[in-house]
């Protein structure tokens, strides 16, 4: 199969799911395909293996939340020791309101 788009980023997608096609095969000892013709999996377990694969990156997404979290945290502590070592006390980086504002 050639691939005709130009788009870059699809360019990279293709190129991992065929690489992950090929650890799979590897690992299973099959193609997709092959499972489906020799009947090794019907359509329920293919939705067991969706079921799973979406549990799985809902975890994913939890802890690449928490990461971040604490990637935040751990830059604004930084940035807060960086300001303490320039004898600033950080005052200036306060958002000044004005009450008319707030009223």
């Amino acid at each position: 199969m050639k691939i005709r788009t130009e788009d870059k980023i699809v360019q990279a997608v293709l190129r991992k799911m065929d690489e992950r096609s090929l650890i799979g095969q590897k690992k299973y000892g099959a193609t997709m395909m092959q499972e489906i013709e020799g009947q090794e999996k019907d359509l329920n377990r293919f939705l067991i293996d969706v079921q799973e694969e979406l549990m799985d990156e809902l975890l994913y997404i939890e802890a690449a939340k928490r990461c971040l979290t604490d990637e935040i945290e751990e830059a604004m502590l930084n940035r807060m020791n960086v300001i303490g070592q320039n004898g600033n006390d950080g005052l200036h980086y306060d958002i000044q309101v004005n009450e008319e504002e707030v009223l």
